[in-house]
């Protein structure tokens, strides 16, 4: 039988509920497939410990035993990046294989090259008392980061991330693929108002109809100018959409060439040499002056730099899942924000990672024995 009224003094109840010490409602919790809840018998209050979360503790373990934890199994490549949280910006730098935050800080201000570069000073001081090495960097192609990388590590191979590349190419040739709707748009013959009933007028009908469809064909299937793989059928609707518009052809070809450039199969060398080819061949289309613009970008030979290397990753992945954890850990924070409470959010955040592994023991310690 329920408990026809909340409980608010201290004494047994007769519903068969636990001692209530000013409770609202019952204690004893209903008998669950893996055992009955131990209700408290003891009159007292509980103990505070554990009531609120040790944030400020956790910052003070992020330069010692937590940074000692997260070295450990170090592979020598990172992921660096930064996210802005209103007037706060947050420096990040991830382990690139383990996806573990290594390090971070909290600007109030928007971060400079000198900002940067303390912040990278603190990660090569790090490494040097453990006498590790840093063999490579993973940015997003922001500006901040060429100058001070090599200038605290010297020269490392800085991959620029493909993924950030590709979208920016992939945003271009679609922005070529709108203006030849425009194009296709504004050579429609115009007609007379009202219903045709002329030969020539009716001919005019038909003639805006059919470059209506194109222009509707054109836009529903823009993804088949830029998705990787085509199947037979995909490239039976390019050519049918893309008749009597040669150039949009050409486009797919080019887009097909750079997706053959980030081929793990090739080096380096071989693939700047394909870029080289590629970017005298665009010149001929002048009109895609944007997608031109981004494939003369020397960030895209920069991101090719991973290809010598087997063990640098080729996106900054690793940061970015990071990022994104933080953006949505900070949605449920309705309090104001100040650098002292992310900096504190964040460093329990990652004592959490550290302590998982022993959780997770715990769990299946305390979860399988009873489940049986």
């Amino acid at each position: 039988m329920p408990c026809p009224r909340p409980i608010t003094r201290i004494g047994w109840c007769p519903w068969r509920c636990a001692w209530s010490l000013k409770t609202a409602y019952p204690i004893k919790l209903r008998v669950g497939i893996y055992g009955a809840i131990t209700a408290c018998l003891f009159p007292l209050l509980p103990s505070k410990t554990g009531w609120k979360v040790g944030e400020k503790k956790a910052a003070s373990q992020m330069d010692g035993a937590y940074l000692e934890w997260a070295l450990a199994d170090f592979s020598g490549y990172i992921a660096a990046d930064e996210v802005y949280d209103g007037p706060f910006c947050v420096l990040s730098i991830v382990g690139n294989h383990t996806f573990t935050r290594l390090l971070y800080q909290v600007l109030d201000h928007d971060p400079e090259h000198k900002d940067i570069a303390a912040f990278l000073r603190r990660f090569e001081q790090a490494l040097r008392q453990r006498e590790l090495v840093l063999r490579g960097v993973t940015t997003d192609g922001s500006p901040l980061y060429p100058e001070p990388l090599p200038a605290v590590f010297g020269e490392i191979p800085h991959q620029i991330c493909a993924f950030h590349i590709l979208k920016e190419l992939t945003k271009a040739l679609l922005h070529a693929v709108a203006q030849e709707r425009k194009t296709l748009a504004a050579r429609k013959p115009k007609g007379k108002r009202g219903r045709p009933s002329t030969l020539i007028a009716k001919h005019v009908v038909r003639q805006r109809q059919r470059v209506q469809q194109k222009i509707a064909a054109l836009f529903g299937h823009r993804y088949l100018f830029v998705q990787r793989d085509l199947t037979r059928a995909q490239r039976r609707t390019l050519q049918q959409i893309t008749r009597g518009v040669p150039h949009l052809r050409a486009l797919r070809t080019i887009m097909e060439e750079v997706y053959r450039l980030f081929d793990r199969r090739c080096r380096t060398d071989t693939a700047l040499a394909k870029l080289a080819t590629l970017r005298r061949r665009v010149r001929r289309f002048k009109h895609v002056g944007k997608l031109l613009n981004k494939l003369r970008s020397p960030n895209l030979d920069k991101a090719l730099t991973f290809l010598d290397d087997k063990l640098l990753p080729s996106t900054s992945n690793a940061v970015e899942r990071g990022n994104r954890r933080h953006r949505k850990m900070q949605k449920t924070v309705y309090r104001v924000r100040t650098k002292e409470n992310i900096t504190n959010r964040i460093a329990l955040d990652m004592l959490r990672d550290c302590q998982k592994e022993g959780r997770i023991d715990t769990l299946a310690t305390l979860h399988y024995p009873r489940a049986r």
